[in-house]
């Protein structure tokens, strides 16, 4: 089953936001999911067991190193308009 995600790490007893939610993206990138970086949040396609298991993987990466917390939404319902291949962000396909 394909579905969408929608999740957002917030950093924790920081004023350095940036490399825990840099840490948390790169390692969705590097699954088979398709990840699109916004401004305030990054979305997520792909089959259930692939969301769900890249989302832990990047959670275990980004806590390792801080304190965060995270928040997701998923639906199997919503459409989707993916211009990225799985493990590429919409930058990367040219989109911005």
């Amino acid at each position: 089953m394909t579905i969408q995600a929608d999740v957002s790490v917030y950093p924790l007893r920081t004023t350095r936001l940036g490399p825990s939610i840099n840490r948390f993206t790169e390692e969705l990138r590097r699954k088979n999911v398709t990840v699109r970086v916004g401004e305030m949040s990054t979305a997520l396609s792909g089959e259930v067991g692939d969301v769900f298991a890249a989302v832990g993987d990047a959670f275990a990466r980004a806590a390792d190193a801080a304190d965060i917390v995270l928040v997701l939404k998923a639906s199997n319902a919503c459409p989707t308009n993916d211009p990225a291949p799985a493990g590429q962000t919409a930058a990367d396909a040219g989109e911005r």
